[in-house]
């Protein structure tokens, strides 16, 4: 059995993306490993320092979701970032150690930079931002992290960060490894990554009608403007969002749009039914524990009291090493 460190950023609701990327994911290693699951409200800060007043919400807009699908507080600690004092603590020690040359050559931080517009405002956080996340990861001794393709640079800097440690002070942390997610790529309505920052997400939250509405607006091949025009399926988002989904009779569809047997709203009013099929059980238990403040946030302090009971020895072993312990 491996132990799991993992965690998202609390940016508000969640999406079906979120759903089928990660969250999904997250369900199925709690049921086979030891599981540490992180509401890293504290990277927040990094990109959105001066819009603090909507964190508290969007963690607790965040739990709901997470429940809902399925995570388990019996199974895995779900802890918030900031309760436990070790990730400010490991992050302070572990940022002696780090060149800032690992960081600067970073390509995803090159990324966020370049995505959300920060060119002007790359502060000494987003900079550290993965060494904030090493000592997440250290943190809990985790040597199994779940990762996409595009977060690989930022957990070899983890392996890098705690193979420095070792080597300054002693055997300490082991090197976490990567469990590559193999997920595609979900789309939004507008072709582009789904983001609820882009505007084109669609909740967990959402009733059918609004799953219709957003589905009703997707572009479709140009050239089929009729039912009777043959479509070219392989260039249509919704037809990509058929075959994420695997909809009953794929097949079947591809060639009703080909030879001009089935119509656009027709196909979408399909992926709407099935993409509600799926939302409608999470939508449901979600209200639950919407309506119920009280118990999400019980079941968060509960998860981050675990943490601190956890790592607060692995804190005390790091002082140990490096001569701290007064």
């Amino acid at each position: 059995m491996a132990r799991v460190l993992s965690g998202m950023r609390p940016t508000g609701r969640m999406h079906i993306g979120h759903y089928l990327s990660v969250l999904l994911s997250y369900v199925e290693m709690q049921h086979q490993h030891e599981c540490f699951f992180l509401v890293a409200d504290l990277h927040v800060l990094t990109t959105s320092a001066d819009k603090t007043s909507e964190i508290k919400e969007n963690i607790f807009q965040m739990a709901c979701d997470w429940f809902a699908a399925g995570i388990d507080p019996q199974k895995s600690a779900v802890l918030v970032q900031s309760e436990v004092p070790i990730h400010y603590n490991l992050y302070l020690v572990l940022s002696m150690l780090t060149p800032t040359g690992w960081l600067e050559r970073n390509p995803t931080v090159k990324d966020m930079v370049r995505d959300m517009n920060l060119q002007d405002s790359v502060g000494h956080g987003l900079l550290g931002y993965p060494v904030l996340q090493a000592a997440d990861i250290l943190a809990y001794k985790a040597n199994l992290v779940p990762i996409g393709k595009d977060q690989r640079p930022h957990l070899e800097i983890s392996r890098e960060i705690a193979r420095r440690f070792n080597s300054m002070y002693g055997e300490t942390f082991p090197e976490p490894q990567e469990f590559l997610r193999d997920y595609p790529l979900i789309p939004g309505t507008d072709c582009r990554k789904m983001s609820k920052s882009l505007d084109n997400a669609i909740f967990l939250s959402d009733g059918p009608q609004e799953i219709q509405q957003k589905i009703s607006q997707m572009v479709t091949d140009p050239e089929k403007i009729r039912k009777a025009d043959p479509g070219h399926p392989d260039i249509c988002s919704v037809y990509d969002f058929h075959k994420i989904l695997k909809t009953p009779n794929l097949e079947g569809r591809t060639e009703g749009c080909k030879k001009g047997e089935l119509g656009c709203v027709a196909c979408k009013k399909e992926l709407a039914a099935f993409m509600d099929g799926i939302i409608a059980p999470l939508r449901e238990k979600r209200a639950g524990y919407e309506s119920n403040p009280k118990m999400v946030w019980e079941i968060l302090n509960e998860g981050s009291r675990k943490a601190n009971e956890f790592t607060t020895p692995i804190w005390n072993e790091v002082k140990e090493r490096m001569g701290l312990a007064y």
